[in-house]
């Protein structure tokens, strides 16, 4: 497994997305997960999941600590007043007394990051989130908010071969920022692309391995491919022991032209 570290933390750089996966279904596929070795688990407010994460990390035969914890905040929490009772909140769900990364969702333009970057920096300062970041900023938020004393590590986007991230990426890289990649498998769209399924055949990988590998080859870049099928769950893992070549990755990359995305887009002009 490939893996990443903060000052703090050992980040892998394959996670289990948990969007739209609840009740005993997502108990039982985070339990799967963790027994397969999966140690980096994603969660948000929106998915109403927390509570079943939280308590697939207690059944787990590991320790706690062992398991990178991602949870966000939605931007409707995002005020002073809200925030942090919104997260502790959370945490009670999580039955946990710390996450290992905190996000903001996505940014609110009617609550000022001036007002939001404070709590979370707080959240870090009394050690309630071991790190935090930002998830669907654009590049000048993203300024914003390291201007305004936020150690961020991470912003969580959406990334896949139909999408053109490297504007973004760049930025992000020469501020020492990881993107975590969501809907990595742009929504199944993958699995219906010739030039994927060409290049999977050359390897002897399927196309999701394919896809997820471009990704993870990436310097500084994490994926959080979201699946409820053990198979597939154990065939994520499964991408450690090959390499893309230039041309495969040329491949790929020639699908983002022009960028398509499956979630909402940023109203933000400097997105891309």
């Amino acid at each position: 497994m490939k893996n990443y570290n903060t000052d703090v933390s050992t980040i892998p750089a394959l996670g289990l997305g948990t969007y739209l996966i609840t009740g005993a279904e997502a108990i039982n596929v985070i339990e799967q997960a963790i027994d397969l070795g999966y140690r980096h688990i994603d969660t948000a407010q929106l998915y109403e999941n927390e509570e079943e994460v939280g308590t697939a990390i207690q059944n787990a035969p590991i320790d706690r600590s062992e398991i990178f914890l991602t949870t966000k905040v939605w931007p409707t929490h995002l005020s002073k007043n809200d925030f942090m009772p919104s997260f502790e909140e959370s945490l009670r769900k999580l039955k946990t007394e710390y996450v290992d990364l905190l996000l903001i969702h996505w940014p609110n333009k009617d609550i000022p990051l001036e007002e939001t970057i404070p709590e979370l920096i707080k959240a870090q300062e009394q050690g309630k989130a071991k790190n935090i970041g930002l998830s669907n900023f654009p590049i000048k938020l993203l300024a914003k908010a390291i201007g305004l004393g936020a150690r961020i590590i991470c912003n969580q986007v959406e990334y896949h071969p139909y999408i053109d991230q490297s504007i973004l990426k760049g930025w992000m890289d020469h501020n020492n920022l990881l993107m975590t990649a969501y809907c990595p498998l742009a929504q199944g769209r993958v699995f219906k692309d010739e030039a994927i399924k060409a290049v999977a055949a050359d390897y002897g990988k399927s196309v999701a391995q394919v896809v997820l590998k471009w990704l993870i080859q990436q310097e500084n870049v994490l994926a959080i491919p979201k699946s409820s099928n053990v198979e597939r769950l154990k065939a994520n893992l499964e991408i450690f022991n090959f390499e893309l070549s230039e041309e495969a990755k040329k491949i790929l990359n020639g699908l983002s032209n022009p960028s398509q995305r499956f979630v909402r887009p940023s109203t933000e002009p400097d997105w891309d």
